[in-house]
C-alpha cells in the first residue's frame, strides 16, 4: 500500500472555533450530515438526528465513565507543586500515572494531596516516562478521588469546567476513562427515549478512553505511528443486538470513534461481533475495510490526528476535508465540547 502522509490530513482551523465550554442544552449543538458515497452535506440541529435513523437500525454507545483523574499535590519532602494524572489502574491502589514535572517524581518520592487525605509514593518509572504510584488513604478511593480530583480536560480546553457532569455522557456507567467519548455528549435522556420509540435499538459497549487519544501523530508516514492501547468489553447482550441488526438488514451506527474501534476490534472477517473483553490497538485509516460499522456520529477532530484518519477511512479523505472546510466556513464549534457530524 502506498504511504499515507500525516500532512494529507491537515486542515486550517482558527483557534476561536475550538469550543471552550459545553452548551447549556446538550442536544442544541449543530449537526453536519455527510453522505459517504456522494460527499453531499447538510446542516441541522443535533435534535434532528432522528431524521437520519430508521426503525431496525442500531446505535452503538460507549458507556464508559470519566474519572476525575487530575490531582494537584505537593512533594512531601520539599512542598513543590506536582500534578498527577491517573492513566490506568494496575492493581487495587497502584496506578500508572503521568506526572508533571517528572523530574520531581523519582522512585521513592512521596506526594501529598488535599492536606494528606490522599498520599502517593512513586514506585517505578515506566515506558514513556510514566510513573507507577501506590496510593494510601482512609475510606473508599473513588470517594476520595471525587473530592480531590478534577476532570482531565483535553489540553486545548483552557476554561475550568463548572459542572463535572458536563464532561460525562448521560449514560456513563463504568468508571475508567481519562477522556470522555465526546460524540455521546450531545444526547439527552429525552432524545434517547425518542430514538428507542422510533424502533431503533441501543447497544452499549465499554471502551475506557486513554489520554493516548490526544497523542499527536509524529511520523510523517502514518503507517509508522504506534497506536495506544485501550481496554474494552462487549457483553453478550450488546453483541447479540448488533449481530441481529446486521442479519435483519438494519444499519449499525456508532456514536463516536471509541464505539467504532470497539466493535471493529471484536468482529471476525464475516462481520460477526463476539462478546468478551480485551485490549485494542486498532488503527483505522483510509484503505481499512469496515467489518460491522455502517455509519458514524462523531465530533470534529484535530488536524493530522488518528481520529480524522478513522473518519476519512469511512467517507474518503477528500470528502471529509471538504466537509471540515465547510464547517469552518459556517463557524461550527470544534473538538470535545463542539458540534457533531453524522456520516451515512
Amino acid at each position: 500500500m502506498e504511504s499515507l502522509k500525516k500532512s494529507d490530513f491537515y486542515y486550517d482551523l482558527p483557534e476561536e472555533l475550538i469550543a471552550q465550554d459545553p452548551l447549556s442544552d446538550r442536544s442544541s449543538s449543530r449537526l453536519l450530515s455527510l453522505d459517504k458515497k456522494t460527499g453531499e452535506t447538510g446542516h441541522h440541529s443535533f435534535k434532528e438526528i432522528t431524521q437520519f435513523l430508521r426503525p431496525g437500525d442500531c446505535l452503538v454507545l460507549n458507556n464508559t465513565k470519566v474519572i476525575p483523574a487530575r490531582l494537584m499535590g505537593q512533594k512531601e519532602e520539599t512542598g513543590a507543586a506536582i500534578e498527577v494524572l491517573l492513566l490506568k489502574r494496575k492493581d487495587k491502589d497502584k496506578w500508572e500515572t503521568l506526572v508533571k514535572p517528572g523530574k520531581k517524581a523519582r522512585p521513592g518520592a512521596n506526594i501529598v494531596f488535599g492536606d494528606g487525605l490522599l498520599k502517593g509514593r512513586v514506585l517505578d518509572v515506566l515506558e514513556e516516562g510514566n510513573r507507577l504510584i501506590e496510593f494510601t488513604y482512609d475510606g473508599i478511593f473513588e470517594e476520595v478521588l471525587d473530592r480531590l480530583g478534577e476532570m482531565p480536560l483535553p489540553p486545548y480546553i483552557t476554561h475550568k469546567l463548572a459542572d463535572k457532569n458536563r464532561y460525562q455522557t448521560v449514560y456513563a456507567r463504568y468508571e475508567g476513562s481519562a477522556a470522555a467519548p465526546t460524540a455521546g455528549l450531545h444526547f439527552t435522556p429525552e432524545l434517547l427515549s425518542e430514538i428507542e420509540e422510533m424502533g431503533v435499538r441501543l447497544a452499549y459497549v465499554t471502551l475506557h478512553v486513554g489520554l493516548g487519544t490526544f497523542r499527536p501523530v509524529k511520523e510523517e508516514n502514518v503507517l509508522d505511528h504506534h497506536m495506544h492501547s485501550e481496554s474494552y468489553e462487549i457483553t453478550k447482550e450488546a453483541a447479540g443486538v448488533i449481530n441481529e441488526t446486521k442479519k435483519d438488514g438494519g444499519r449499525v451506527i456508532c456514536v463516536g470513534t471509541t464505539s467504532c474501534r470497539t466493535i471493529e476490534s471484536s468482529a471476525d472477517e464475516n462481520g460477526i461481533v463476539h462478546p468478551g473483553s480485551g485490549n485494542t490497538e486498532i488503527f483505522i485509516y483510509p484503505g481499512y475495510r469496515f467489518r460491522v460499522l455502517d455509519g458514524l456520529i462523531t465530533n470534529f477532530h484535530l488536524p493530522e490526528s488518528t481520529l480524522i484518519m478513522l473518519v476519512s477511512a469511512l467517507a474518503g479523505r477528500e470528502r471529509v476535508l471538504d466537509a471540515y472546510k465547510e464547517a469552518v466556513d459556517c463557524r461550527y464549534r470544534f473538538f470535545s465540547f463542539g458540534d457533531a457530524m453524522i456520516i451515512l
